[in-house]
């Protein structure tokens, strides 16, 4: 899935298609289908230390497009924040786009706290002779050089492609524009089996048409980049991936508190194939 799954939104109103298998399911090479997903947050666990007494929120994810025209990422995460003394709101708000073929990268990312921006990031990222060049236009202008690394959807298919392979771990460097914007993480994926989903699974109903598909159990954590030795990671995520590129039933453990996430809607979105 996606590193950018640090933020997210409470929304509504987003209307459900039934998902039969129709054209509307259509998957170019990549084997990749546009679709738009909200999960619903909890608070699993939480050390002292965070200062966390509550948590809940919303992630609505939208991935759209194709592979000869680009694929768009919308991403939102929106958590409302206990403390005990005082409850924040926490907004981020993250679009990006990926052109597979010209190995192109454009992000921006938004974060808000009770409705006042905090932070925006914006830039655009392309592969050349020595890595990634990386041109950064918020909060200031300025080019840096990265090491060569994947971007999200391109590690996405990697996750894919070494399930089907059997190969339960590889590491690679990915850039996703998060943070600050110039630098990569190192990310360790562990994939399980190959699984079917369980007669009494609720949140595989909630796939629909899908529900009843093989699934792969992944957990990604990422590191700092020059990260050695027994370094903790900077958050670890854990999901169930199909091979169409849709998750559900996450854990995000960002050290001091973890998160759940489980899949409540999912719209599979109408894309035209490639001509």
């Amino acid at each position: 899935m996606f590193r950018s799954s640090i933020a997210a939104t409470v929304v509504s109103g987003l209307g459900i298609l039934s998902l039969g298998t129709t054209a509307a399911h259509a998957a170019g090479p990549s084997g990749l289908i546009a679709h738009r997903a909200v999960y619903d947050l909890e608070l699993k666990d939480a050390s002292d230390r965070s200062g966390i007494a509550g948590m809940f929120g919303r992630m609505v994810y939208e991935f759209d497009g194709s592979d000869c025209t680009g694929f768009t990422t919308n991403f939102r995460f929106v958590t409302k924040i206990d403390t005990g003394d005082s409850t924040r709101v926490s907004d981020q708000q993250t679009t990006t786009f990926e052109d597979l073929g010209k190995r192109i990268f454009r992000f921006e990312t938004k974060s808000y706290t009770d409705s006042q921006l905090d932070k925006d990031v914006r830039g655009a990222a392309v592969e050349d002779q020595k890595g990634i060049k990386v041109d950064l236009t918020q909060p200031h202008s300025k080019q840096v050089e990265v090491i060569e690394s994947r971007f999200p959807t391109e590690h996405m298919l990697d996750i894919i492609h070494n399930a089907k392979l059997g190969k339960n771990f590889f590491e690679a460097q990915v850039f996703d524009g998060s943070d600050d914007g110039d630098k990569p993480l190192l990310a360790t994926t562990v994939v399980g089996k190959e699984q079917t989903p369980a007669k009494d699974d609720p949140d595989a109903e909630k796939a629909g048409a899908f529900a009843s598909k093989t699934f792969w159990p992944v957990t990604v954590a990422y590191f700092n980049e020059k990260s050695t030795g027994d370094a903790m990671p900077v958050y670890r995520m854990s999901f169930k991936l199909y091979e169409n590129g849709i998750t559900r039933d996450l854990t995000m453990d960002y050290g001091d508190f973890v998160l759940t996430g489980k899949l409540t809607k999912l719209e599979v979105l109408d894309t035209k194939a490639c001509q």
